[in-house]
């Protein structure tokens, strides 16, 4: 008999009925009436049962899903189902993470003596969350949800509102014997770049608890918030035929595996996304990256833009060594030879002709290795942009390579932005990817790869006789297979993960590169509600974000600038060589400033003493707390008044400035412990401050 199972904070409670096995809550609160099958699943030919609609549950597969056993492995549980009509087999799963609120889901979905089209499968369905979070009276005014626009260059916006003002009302047809409203709020992404407009994360918010979840994929994926028989549910899955171009012929006894998700349970938002926090880390694949996060020198932001050559590198290196940089990575550019300027689309001119991969000599007449040497020689370690999954419309290896090596659909090979998207499930493909990275590590000795990718392809490519969706599932799933490789042939190499910035950061990548961009921001003041909100979603060791003074700056927008970075990943930037000695010398304390405490962030926990940041808001505050005490960054952008009042932890009595070292900022302890009076008196002005008890 299956009754409960879970995590610490976290139970799934299931009633079984009729030979079926349902997930009815969480944590005590029981909805048998709005009871889910453990997976949804919709096959072609039997679509939903008792209803009809947009929604992603009510399969007529999942509805007649019969319970055949369970294995409960340690922090692993396996429900066996199988549906009596098609012969789907299928094996719901979840894992706990140990000692968090945390599960993990997903699905295997197996074709039994017939040939089958699965057109979805969800990896998280759980009904009575109304009840779970405390609002099972008012759901519509008393669950909020939240969620996090993310444009290109204004990543990470989060915002939330009640589920009736997001559009799910209760239209009160469930007294007339209707399973609710047929509505639904949906988080979607279709293509290449999974956070494209939205990250694949958010939270239901109640008056008693929070309920975190996150899509773990690096492709399209889908979320979905409705109301069912006056309860509340969240579905998370992959993609699906109706959003995504995706489904699966299934042959006998063939087998598909779902992408997975995972929700965290815990009594508050910061709490909540806590809890998210620590599965990422315990699920990342090791690297001493991601703890000893040293300062990497990127020549592209606010700097060269893309068009490098020996002669702006060479002071480039010397500066970034004054201030500290231990990394120096050569952006975009080094492997023109055209020198052709600007294109179409306010794009360089070698947008369209890059594969090949190898450095232009009009660029380095004495070689790239000569700059590679004087990297090594100012103490420190070499490394190269690349944007391996794309290939030029005008580069040769376009015409060389095989078209299957390439996305096409209906047969014709599809471009974008002037490159085509190779394939990684092509041997093809991996080999051209594996030659490319092997050479320039070994020729150049390079510590560092930053790995770019500025298209977003589409739904897919030609899979038959799959969907075009499930083109692009295989290809995201070969591309976490070949960062893999990389690593493990070249174990000490640093991986940063980038997509035109913030466009692809999810839990899939995330897990394996130590290292993410965050965005593509230019301006300092818009840079900063980046930095403070992205670690909902980033844990700080990996977020990089830019840090890219400039000579016509003050000293206070200098450290408002240093600021940003300092909770997280510094990614130097900019042209430190323009700076004078004293402008030099800010960047370098800074940099001799994080290394004091750098060590403590892989095991930091974020919070948000202003709330969440606005977009617009003209005061902004990130905590980082590791133990009993608090790393503090507050940031004053446009705001009309010097003071603010910030709230701490009760007990805080000790208050260290620790950047920027000299100037007029202040913070002073409120009378009762529990608030922190800060002073900036020039806009754009930041403070980085210690606070322990």
């Amino acid at each position: 008999m299956l009754a409960t199972w879970g995590a610490e904070g976290l139970t799934l409670h299931f009633v079984q009925t009729d030979g079926k096995v349902l997930l009815a809550g969480l944590n005590g609160a029981h909805a048998e009436r709005a009871a889910l099958p453990l997976v949804e699943v919709i096959v072609r030919g039997d679509g939903r049962t008792g209803t009809s609609g947009k929604r992603q549950v009510d399969g007529g597969v999942s509805r007649r899903l019969q319970y055949t056993g369970h294995q409960d492995d340690a922090d692993h549980l396996t429900v066996h189902l199988h549906d009596p009509v098609t012969d789907v087999r299928v094996a719901a799963h979840y894992r706990r993470t140990p000692g968090l609120p945390v599960l993990t889901s997903w699905a295997e979905v197996s074709a039994g003596n017939c040939e089958v089209v699965v057109e979805h499968v969800s990896s998280f369905a759980a009904a009575g969350l109304a009840g779970a979070l405390g609002a099972a009276d008012r759901w519509e005014q008393d669950l909020t949800c939240w969620w996090a626009d993310n444009a290109w260059s204004g990543e990470y916006r989060w915002k939330g509102g009640s589920l009736a003002e997001a559009g799910l009302i209760d239209t009160g047809m469930t007294r007339y014997g209707q399973t609710g409203s047929k509505n639904r709020i949906t988080w979607t992404s279709t293509g290449s770049w999974p956070s494209s407009e939205k990250l694949p994360m958010g939270w239901l918010q109640g008056p008693d608890a929070v309920l975190a979840w996150q899509v773990e994929h690096n492709g399209s994926w889908h979320a979905e918030v409705a109301d069912r028989h006056d309860e509340v549910y969240l579905l998370l899955s992959g993609p699906g035929q109706r959003e995504h171009q995706w489904f699966v012929q299934l042959a006998p006894q063939e087998n598909f595996t779902s992408v997975a998700a995972t929700v965290a349970l815990a009594p508050d938002r910061d709490a909540a996304l806590a809890a998210l926090t620590g599965h990422r880390r315990a699920h990342r694949r090791p690297h001493p990256d991601t703890r000893t996060l040293p300062v990497v020198f990127n020549d592209f932001m606010n700097c060269l833009m893309g068009d490098p050559s020996t002669d702006r590198l060479l002071p480039l290196i010397d500066s970034a060594a004054a201030a500290g940089a231990e990394y120096f990575c050569i952006d975009a550019g080094w492997y023109d030879d055209e020198r052709t300027g600007e294109g179409a689309g306010g794009v360089p001119g070698w947008w369209d002709t890059v594969g090949h991969w190898e450095a232009a000599p009009s660029r380095f007449p004495g070689g790239l290795g000569e700059v590679i040497d004087a990297i090594r020689t100012a103490g420190m370690i070499p490394g190269l942009w690349l944007e391996p999954e794309v290939i030029g419309v005008r580069n040769p290896l376009a015409a060389q390579l095989p078209d299957e090596a390439f996305f096409r659909r209906e047969g014709m090979r599809l471009s974008e932005w002037g490159r085509h998207q190779l394939d990684l499930t092509h041997p093809a493909a991996v080999a051209h990817l594996d030659r490319t990275v092997d050479r320039l590590v070994t020729t150049y000795g390079l510590g560092y790869l930053k790995l770019d990718y500025n298209i977003d392809i589409g739904a897919g490519t030609d899979c038959a006789p799959h969907g075009a969706g499930h083109g692009l599932l295989e290809h995201n799933r070969a591309y976490l297979r070949w960062l893999e490789s990389v690593m493990d042939r070249h174990p000490g190499l640093v991986l940063e993960g980038c997509a035109a910035g913030g466009m692809r950061v999810d839990p899939a990548t995330l897990a394996r590169v130590p290292v993410q961009s965050l965005t593509d921001q230019q301006d300092e003041q818009l840079i900063a509600a980046i930095a403070a909100a992205a670690p909902a979603c980033v844990p700080p060791e990996q977020g990089a974000v830019w840090a890219y003074p400039h000579r016509e700056q003050t000293d206070a927008e200098i450290a408002f600038t240093m600021i940003s970075s300092m909770l997280g990943r510094v990614h130097l930037s900019g042209r430190l060589d323009l700076l004078d000695a004293h402008q030099l010398g800010l960047v370098a304390q800074a940099v001799a400033v994080y290394r004091t405490y750098r060590h403590r962030l892989p095991d930091a926990v974020p919070s948000w003493p202003l709330g969440l940041p606005g977009w617009r808001d003209d005061w902004l505050a990130l905590a980082l707390d590791f133990g009993p005490e608090r790393l503090l960054a507050v940031w004053r952008r446009n705001a009309d008044t010097a003071a603010k009042e910030i709230p701490v932890p009760a007990g805080v009595d000790k208050v260290h400035t620790l950047y920027p070292a000299s100037g007029s900022c202040e913070a002073v302890c409120g009378p009762a412990g529990n608030t922190l009076h800060i002073t900036l008196p020039e806009p754009c002005s930041a403070i980085l401050l210690r606070l322990t008890p």
